[in-house]
């Protein structure tokens, strides 16, 4: 599945992507800016609106082609789906770069479930056993594990929300309840929740011949005193996906699984030295025209059909064209030298006006 050519050439190009947001948006009520998301609260609500930054390392890089959309529209499905097994913030859906949630009081833990020992940050699961380390934020890890092995069972490992330009910190669940983030019957809800959710997005994506390899959850407060999911779920940025078909193999070659996700982004930049700390290295055309190209791949992959109504470049994007397309800057010839209209982001529209 690819994206034409022209489309994501054009998208390239800084005014192509969603980046800042002007003031016309803080008709939408108070602004908080996260690394990715752009907060908007007023009476209860809160719009979301989903740029096209990424990050890695809690650092932001620049922006991604189509990825607002294509994050709006795997998180919207997966709110959806998963409402059965756990209540979340989702309210309704007026853009697809943008959601309108119930305001939360967020509860400052992140939720990690690791399903692999895997990993390339200083801070990973993988990294901790290659250090000779046998426990990982309270559970005991046996010796001759392989990178990139299942584990003997899902584990939970609860990561604090550090304050904007920190890094987040992987603890044992005893260091929340020493610093009194959180109570031990409160994580006990949060852990089943994380355990029951990453369960089900495993089972879902096994259909689909991936494996959910790992994810983060956020929960908050609602007014009525529910916990409830927010931020998002099962996206390219807060989890990790294989392909099913070619694991065994490359496992039994010590080599790395083929992944629909940013890891690649972060593999990309530790191999330049860059692993969280001193400035980034840029990215290139070529790593962004890769990295939009897999979270297309990965939205039809992942969710399927149903993000299709949502995405307007998954909607657009076609099964015929070779990836080689991608980093040429020409349109390919015959019938699809006259290629579709870059989707318009919501910060053009918004720009635009109706």
């Amino acid at each position: 599945m690819a994206i034409d050519a022209a489309s994501l050439a054009a998208a390239l190009a800084p005014e192509g992507t969603l980046d800042a947001l002007g003031p016309e948006f803080d008709r939408l009520g108070h602004r908080y800016s996260g690394k990715v998301r752009e907060n908007f609260s007023h009476q209860g609500r809160r719009t979301i609106v989903v740029t096209d930054r990424i990050s890695a390392f809690d650092v932001v890089l620049g922006t991604i082609p189509f990825k607002g959309q294509v994050l709006n529209a795997v998180a919207t499905h997966w709110f959806e789906r998963t409402a059965a097994v756990f209540p979340n913030h989702l309210v309704a859906v007026p853009d697809p770069q943008a959601v309108i949630a119930i305001e939360c009081t967020p509860i400052p833990v992140e939720m990690v479930v690791r399903g692999y020992l895997t990993g390339v940050s200083s801070t990973s699961i993988w990294r901790a056993y290659e250090r000779g380390e046998r426990s990982f934020c309270g559970h005991a890890l046996p010796d001759g594990l392989r990178k990139h092995e299942r584990l003997r069972e899902n584990l939970v490992t609860p990561s604090t929300k550090a304050a904007k330009g920190d890094h987040d910190e992987s603890v044992a669940k005893d260091v929340l309840f020493d610093r009194g983030i959180v109570t031990p019957e409160v994580f006990e809800r949060l852990e089943r929740a994380a355990l029951e959710l990453f369960a089900f997005g495993q089972a879902e994506a096994a259909l689909r011949g991936l494996i959910l390899v790992d994810t983060k959850y956020e929960l908050g407060v609602a007014p009525d005193g529910r916990v409830v999911l927010i931020d998002e779920i099962h996206t390219p940025d807060s989890s990790r996906y294989w392909y099913a078909d070619g694991y065994d193999a490359a496992l039994a070659a010590g080599e790395d699984p083929r992944a629909l996700d940013k890891e690649f982004v972060r593999r990309w930049l530790v191999a330049r030295g860059f692993s969280g700390e001193g400035p980034p290295p840029p990215l290139t055309p070529e790593i962004r025209s890769e990295a939009a190209q897999r979270y297309v791949e990965l939205a039809l992959g992942a969710a399927g059909p149903a993000v299709r109504a949502r995405c307007r470049v998954a909607a657009a994007a076609t099964a015929t064209q070779p990836r080689s397309a991608l980093t040429s800057p020409q349109a390919p010839r015959g019938a699809d030298a006259h290629p579709r209209p870059r989707p318009r982001t919501w910060g053009e529209e918004c720009r635009a006006g109706p």
